[in-house]
């Protein structure tokens, strides 16, 4: 397994692939400045050289030699996101992509059209895969089931993230499917700590060392009634052991030549392939 180490979650990934008893190949793919300060980062005792965009294809192509059943696992920045996906297409490397952004349906088009192995996911928890997965179901069985209501969501997340979260788009989506209007724009983002505090709940110890506490309140149209989903999550362990679980489930696909080639973690969760 191949990742960028350089981020907090890819540490997290790292860590957790070590206790799952998964190689990590000794790189770390990295931004152009990370280098200029370092040129290896540790994680659990294992040494990973840092290989700067400059050297990447040439780097890949001689690890894919080295390495057969090289994996890479992505959570770079969003506005990166659709240059990742060409690299790994170019090169036919398969890949685990928990980033969120960019253009959902030309990646998935581009990596279904390359037959390149992959799962993307806009969250890797394992916990939370299961909620979206009822959600999902719920709305093809029981369209239209909230017709009347109005709905709100909050989310809050560490200030660096930017972007809104994956996990709630994919949610809103379901409770469009069941009949209420509503766009992703309105979303509330929740990034200044003291909102996080106290208005979320956020412990504050993990208001920026790492969280993820999202609220979908839906009300009847006369306020008779109002239903209430909530998943708060502190720290990353959830994500990097989901995101090991992807890999472990991507490499059984490989190795029995499936026909499908890209995957969510929803397939994931229906294969029974979560430790």
């Amino acid at each position: 397994m191949d990742l960028c180490c350089t981020g907090k979650m890819g540490q997290s990934v790292a860590e957790a692939a070590l206790r799952a008893h998964v190689e990590l190949v000794p790189y770390t793919l990295c931004g152009p400045n990370d280098v200029l300060t370092r040129s290896h980062v540790e994680v659990g005792g294992v040494q990973l050289e840092l290989v700067p965009p400059a050297v990447r294809d040439a780097t890949v192509a001689d690890l894919k030699a080295r390495y057969p059943n090289l994996m890479m696992v992505d959570y770079t920045l969003p506005d990166a996101i659709h240059s990742m996906v060409d690299f790994y297409v170019a090169h036919d490397t398969p890949f685990v992509m928990g980033t969120t952004g960019g253009d959902r349906a030309r990646i998935h088009a581009q990596v279904e059209a390359a037959r390149t192995f992959a799962v993307i996911a806009p969250n890797m928890g394992k916990q939370i895969v299961a909620f979206q997965a009822m959600m999902d179901m719920m709305a093809k069985s029981f369209p239209g089931a909230f017709a009347g209501y109005k709905l709100r969501v909050v989310e809050s997340h560490q200030s660096t993230k930017k972007d809104t979260s994956g996990t709630a788009k994919a949610v809103v989506q379901s409770f469009v499917e069941m009949g209420i209007p509503f766009d992703v724009s309105q979303i509330e983002l929740v990034r200044e700590p003291k909102a996080q505090v106290e208005l979320m709940k956020v412990p504050e110890s993990a208001v920026h060392t790492g969280h993820a506490f999202h609220t979908y309140q839906l009300v009847s149209g006369d306020g008779s009634v109002m239903f209430e989903f909530q998943h708060n999550v502190v720290g990353r362990t959830t994500y990097a052991e989901g995101t090991v679980d992807a890999c472990l489930f991507l490499a059984a696909r490989i190795a029995g030549k499936a026909e499908q080639r890209l995957y969510n973690m929803i397939d994931v969760l229906r294969a029974g392939d979560m430790r």
